[in-house]
C-alpha cells in the first residue's frame, strides 16, 4: 500500500493478502476488499504498480453463436502515471494502441484454456491504477487476470503465469527494470502453464535462434515457481466452477451428416485456390440442408459450425496421417512467391508482396520529424517517428462488406510489422525523416501480417531508406494428435490456420530474429515444438530474403523519391535558437514563407530543413546560418560597404551581419575622408580583429590586404 494510506475501522470479512517475491521485487495479491460482486477479482501490486483485475460471466449462454464471447480490456487510467489526459474532454477516451496490444497479449494465452463448448459471456477488466516504470503493468495484469479467473467460479483450465525477458549486455534478465529495458536487445513476453508455453510475443534486435530459445525456457522456469504461489491462493480461496449447458454439436447428428458428405468435401477441399474451394463447398451446404432439415430442427443455425468441424476433421486427418496439405505442398514448402517495387509513381516508395493467394501492398511515406506521432499514455514514451498501419478490407477475402475503422486485429498486425522493422531502421541522425508505412491487404489466404513485413522491406528500400538489412516474415503451423505426436508445417494458408493448432509467426534478417508472435488453439507447446518452429521459420525467411526480396530490389535506393522532402540538417549553438525563432516566431515564419521549406528545431540546437527541392533547402539554410553566424578572429571575409560615416564605414560581412571598420583601418596610408577611397556598394575584404576595448567587434580592411 501507499505510505500515505490511512486505515479506517472498516473490516472486510473475506480480506486476504498473499505475498511473493518475483524477480527481486514484491508481488502482493489482495482479495476480498474490492469488486465483491464480480465472479472473481483481486488487486495485484508489483512494486508500486497496482491493477484491479475482475472476471465476470453471464448467468446464461448467448444464443445463436458458435464461439466463446470473451472480452479482455486493459483499461488505462491516466492518474496511474500522475497525468491529466490530453485533448478537449480531459478524460480517458478510446483505448490507446498500447492498451489494445496489451489486451491482445493477455487474451491469446487465456482464450484456449476455456472449455470449447462454453458460450457464456466472459469479461476480463484490468484497470491500471498505479504504474511503477520498473514493474511492467502488462505482465502484472496478465498474472492478475489468471488469478481472478482461477479463484472465480468461471470454468477455466488455468492458471497461467507471465514473465518478461530482456537481453542486457549479453545477459538474459527476467522482468528488466526501466533502465535495463532501454538498452535491452530483447523484449520477450512469455505466458505458460506449469507444463507448457502457451504464448510468446517478442521484439528483438536481430537475436539468434539459440538465444531466443534460451530466453523462452528461462521465462518458463520462472513462471513454474510463480504458479506454485498462484496455486496456493486457489487452494485457499478458489470457488467451485459453475455448471453450464454444453453447446457441443450432437455427435450422432455430426457422424450421420459427415458420412453423407465426406467424399464430396474431400474433393472440394483438395485445391490450392480458395475461390474454387468455396465454390465447391456451396452445393454441399445446400445438399445437407435439403436432406436433413426435417430430421434435425434448427439445422440451418448450426451449419457454419457443422461445416467448420467437418472440414477440420478432414484437413487434420490429411496432415496427421498422410502428411498431405490441401494445396499439395510438402510440410516444409512455401507457396509461390513474387515481389515488385515502384508500383505507384507519386508515392515515396511502394512494394507488392505475393505469397500464394495472399497479396499485400505496402506504401512508404517520408515526412519531417515534426510529423512523428505524439503519444498520450501511461508510460514514458511520448512520440514515435516510425508508424506502420495495416488494413484488411472485405474484398481481400471476397466478402461484400463496407470499410470500417481498424479493429484490434488490424492494430495488432500493424504493430507486429512495425516491431519487425524497427531494429533495422537508420537513426534520426543518419536519416532525419518520420516514416509511415501502410500495408493494404488486397488478397488474403493466410499469413497477411508476415506478408506485411515482406512488403515493408520492399517499400522501405524503394523509398531510399538505408535499412541495415532486409527483413522477411514467415509463419509456421502445428498439428497435434491425441497420442501426443505432432508435426510442424511451413507457411500456413487460411485453411491450415483455421483448422490447425498454432500460428507461429517469426520475422527477422539473416542475422537474427526481430519479432515473434504465437497464437495457439491447444493447451501449450513443448520445448521440442518451439525449437522445431524456430528452425523451420529461419530457413523460410532466409529463402524469402535471397530468392524474392533482394531479386526485386538488391538494396535501398541511393536517393529518396523526387516527390519526397529533401532533408538538410545543421547544428547551431542552443543559445541562438531564440534568434532563429524570433519574437512570436516572426523570424522562422519569414524564412519558411520565403524559402518554402519546413523547419524543425530541437532543444539541442539541431535544425532539420525539409524541402521538395534543393534550392529551397539551401535558401533556408543560408538564412539560418546568417542569423547565427559568428566571425572568427583572424578570418578574412568578403563584404559590401553598406554605410559611410566620418569615423569609418560599415561592411556587411555576412547576410544580415554588419561590422564597423574605423577610418584608421581602411587604408595602408592615412586618409582624410572615407569617401576618398570607398563608396556605397563597394565589395571589400575585411579581417576580423576581435573585440575592441569597449567590447565592440573590430574589423580591418588594411589588415585583410596582407
Amino acid at each position: 500500500m501507499s505510505e500515505n494510506a490511512i486505515s479506517t475501522p472498516m473490516e472486510f470479512k473475506n480480506y486476504k493478502v498473499f505475498r511473493y517475491t518475483y524477480a527481486g521485487r514484491p508481488l502482493v495479491v489482495e482479495t476480498g476488499k474490492m469488486a465483491g460482486l464480480a465472479n472473481g477479482s483481486c488487486l495485484i501490486r508489483y512494486g508500486e504498480t497496482a491493477i484491479l483485475c475482475c472476471a465476470t460471466a453471464s448467468v446464461r449462454p448467448r444464443d445463436g453463436i458458435d464461439f466463446l464471447p470473451l472480452s479482455v480490456d486493459f483499461d488505462e487510467r491516466m492518474y496511474a502515471a500522475g497525468k491529466i489526459p490530453g485533448g478537449y474532454l480531459k478524460r480517458e477516451g478510446k483505448p490507446s494502441e498500447k492498451a489494445v496490444l496489451t489486451s491482445r497479449v493477455i487474451d491469446r494465452p487465456i482464450r484456449p484454456l476455456f472449455p470449447k463448448d462454453l458460450r457464456n459471456d466472459v469479461a476480463l477488466t484490468l484497470t491500471v491504477m498505479s504504474v511503477d516504470p520498473d514493474c511492467s503493468p502488462e505482465i502484472t495484469a496478465m498474472i492478475g487476470a489468471s488469478i481472478a479467473l482461477s479463484i472465480s467460479d468461471i470454468p477455466w483450465n488455468g492458471p497461467i503465469g507471465g514473465a518478461l525477458v530482456g537481453l542486457v549486455d549479453g545477459k538474459l534478465v527476467i522482468n528488466p527494470n526501466a533502465e535495463q529495458s532501454k538498452k535491452s536487445d530483447l523484449q520477450l513476453t512469455v505466458a505458460a502453464s506449469a507444463k507448457k508455453v502457451v504464448m510468446i510475443e517478442a521484439g528483438a534486435n536481430q537475436v539468434d535462434d539459440e538465444t531466443m530459445y534460451d530466453a523462452i525456457m528461462l521465462a518458463h522456469r520462472e513462471i513454474k515457481d510463480l504458479l506454485v504461489f498462484i496455486n496456493a491462493i486457489i487452494d485457499e480461496i478458489g470457488k467451485p466452477k459453475f455448471d453450464y449447458p454444453s453447446c457441443e454439436l450432437d455427435h450422432d447428428m455430426f457422424d450421420e451428416i459427415f458420412a453423407f458428405c465426406e467424399a464430396d468435401l474431400k474433393v472440394a477441399l483438395d485445391t490450392d485456390d480458395k475461390t474454387v474451394r468455396d465454390a465447391r463447398v456451396a452445393p454441399i451446404y445446400d445438399a445437407i440442408l435439403e436432406k436433413f432439415s426435417e430430421k434435425y430442427e434448427g439445422l440451418s443455425g448450426m451449419m457454419e459450425e457443422l461445416l467448420y468441424k467437418m472440414q477440420k476433421k478432414i484437413v487434420r486427418a490429411w496432415l496427421l496421417n498422410d502428411k498431405k496439405r490441401v494445396d499439395g505442398r510438402r510440410m516444409d514448402q512455401i507457396r509461390p512467391l513474387g515481389s515488385e517495387v515502384g508500383l505507384l509513381p507519386r508515392a515515396h516508395g511502394s512494394g507488392l508482396f505475393t505469397r500464394g493467394q495472399t497479396q499485400v501492398l505496402t506504401v512508404a511515406t517520408l515526412g519531417t520529424l515534426a510529423e512523428a506521432q505524439m503519444l498520450d499514455g501511461i508510460d514514458s514514451e511520448t512520440s514515435k517517428r516510425y508508424m506502420h498501419h495495416y488494413n484488411m478490407p472485405g474484398f481481400s477475402t471476397g466478402e461484400a462488406k463496407s470499410t470500417r475503422s481498424p479493429g484490434r486485429r488490424e492494430i495488432g498486425h500493424g504493430a507486429l510489422a512495425e516491431r519487425s522493422l524497427v531494429p533495422v531502421l537508420p537513426s534520426e541522425e543518419e536519416f532525419p525523416y518520420a516514416i509511415r508505412l501502410v500495408s493494404d491487404v488486397v488478397s488474403s489466404n493466410g499469413s497477411t501480417s508476415q506478408g506485411s513485413v515482406c512488403g515493408s522491406t520492399l517499400a522501405l528500400m524503394d523509398a531510399g531508406v538505408p535499412i541495415k538489412a532486409p527483413v522477411a516474415g514467415i509463419s509456421c503451423g502445428l498439428i497435434t494428435a491425441e497420442d501426443g505426436s505432432w508435426d510442424v508445417m511451413m507457411d500456413i494458408q487460411g485453411l491450415e490456420d483455421f483448422y490447425g493448432d498454432m500460428d507461429f509467426k517469426v520475422a527477422g534478417t539473416h542475422k537474427g530474429i526481430t519479432s515473434i508472435q504465437m497464437d495457439l488453439k491447444v493447451d501449450g507447446l513443448t520445448p521440442e515444438i518451439i525449437k522445431a518452429a524456430l528452425e523451420m521459420t529461419h530457413k523460410g525467411r532466409d529463402y524469402i530474403i535471397d530468392e524474392v526480396l533482394l531479386k526485386a530490389i538488391p538494396g535501398p535506393r541511393t536517393e529518396v523519391s523526387k516527390y519526397a522532402p529533401k532533408m538538410t540538417t545543421i547544428k547551431i549553438d542552443p543559445d541562438k535558437i531564440r534568434e532563429v525563432i524570433g519574437k512570436g516566431g516572426a523570424v522562422i515564419q519569414k524564412i519558411t514563407a520565403e524559402s518554402g521549406a519546413k523547419i524543425d528545431i530541437e532543444d539541442d540546437g539541431t535544425i532539420h530543413i525539409a524541402a521538395v527541392n534543393g534550392d529551397s533547402a539551401a535558401m533556408a539554410k543560408a538564412a539560418i546560418q546568417a542569423i547565427v553566424f559568428e566571425p572568427k578572429v583572424g578570418a578574412v571575409y568578403t563584404g559590401t560597404v553598406t554605410g559611410i560615416k566620418e569615423f569609418g564605414c560599415f561592411v556587411e560581412y555576412a547576410p544580415g551581419k554588419e561590422g564597423m571598420v574605423h577610418i584608421s583601418k581602411i587604408a595602408k596610408t592615412r586618409i582624410e575622408k572615407v569617401e576618398d577611397v570607398l563608396k556605397l556598394g563597394d565589395v571589400v575584404k575585411v579581417k576580423y580583429m576581435g573585440l575592441d576595448k569597449k567590447g565592440r567587434m573590430d574589423f580591418s580592411i588594411k589588415d585583410a590586404l596582407d
